[in-house]
């Protein structure tokens, strides 16, 4: 048994894009051991330390590897806490919009009718409104913090899973053992939880990974317009917006470091969910 699992590791590893795979690990496990690795206190800074360039820089200093920020915070500390941030952020809307959109679509396509009529009437219109402006006017009324942040996107990506899902469902719901669940005498709530959703789990798996990349750039972009992630807790977007202005002034490390670990971090998603979506698929996996 132990050396079946050991081959389909080494199987699935042969085939990931591992660059993609390793640079997401890193951000994980930095995340995660945030308090170890950390230099200094993110929301803490010496003023008598602002605005120091980064170490291998003229003036620069070891103890603050990539420089401070306007108000003497080590901007190394504030990054490695910012990704915590941002994959919480992540993980936690894609797993509320996932579980949400998966259980509308579900019931739009297997119940169809009115049911589906009225489900994907009020889905398109919801793909109809700008995320963004639909974010910062939800963040309005809420108020800016980590956890309105993820209800309100959460809230707001629940519609792409509804209509993959249902498109799925429609077709799951004609296949042969479904209608031999039905002369068996299971229930149409079995049917759903027990035969559908297993059935449409990889394509759900497939979307989450392509939409955590999505979730990750919205998150930056509300925080950056002022309602997202409040100061002084560390947020990628929240350095961009309070560096910015920096930038120009020849303070590029602030606004450089935090751009290219969202670059990073969305990539590596983007690449994996492609793969995803690739070695899911029994076309392309034949192929491979």
């Amino acid at each position: 048994m132990d050396s079946e699992i050991w081959k389909w590791i080494k199987e699935i590893w042969r085939r990931v894009p591992k660059v993609a795979v390793i640079i997401l690990l890193l951000l994980i496990v930095t995340g995660i051991c945030a308090d170890f690795l950390a230099l200094h206190d993110p929301e803490v800074g010496d003023p008598r330390q602002r605005l120091l360039p980064p170490a291998w820089e003229t003036g620069g200093q070891w103890t603050y590897p990539l420089g401070t920020d306007t108000m003497g915070r080590d901007v190394l500390s504030r990054l490695i806490y910012g990704s915590r941030v941002s994959l919480l952020v992540a993980f936690s809307a894609v797993i509320i919009a996932g579980c949400l959109g998966t259980f509308l679509g579900l019931m739009a396509g297997f119940f169809g009718g009115w049911v589906d009529q009225v489900i994907m009437r009020f889905t398109d219109a919801w793909l109809s409104i700008p995320t963004v402006m639909f974010g910062v006017l939800m963040a309005v009324i809420l108020g800016p913090g980590v956890w309105n942040i993820v209800i309100i996107l959460g809230g707001t990506f629940w519609s792409r899973y509804a209509r993959v899902v249902r498109g799925e469902t429609l077709s799951m719901k004609t296949r042969d053992f479904v209608q031999l669940a039905k002369i068996a005498g299971c229930g149409k709530s079995r049917i759903i939880w027990k035969h559908i959703l297993p059935n449409v789990f990889n394509s759900v798996i497939t979307l989450s990974s392509l939409q955590i990349g999505i979730v990750i750039v919205v998150e930056a972009s509300l925080t950056f317009l002022g309602v997202g992630v409040p100061p002084p807790k560390p947020a990628w977007g929240l350095m961009l917006s309070e560096g910015r202005g920096g930038l120009l002034a020849g303070y590029w490390w602030l606004v450089i470091f935090p751009g290219v670990a969202i670059a990073l971090l969305v990539t590596s998603f983007n690449v994996i969910g492609d793969w995803l979506r690739r070695y899911l698929d029994p076309f392309y996996r034949n192929i491979e």
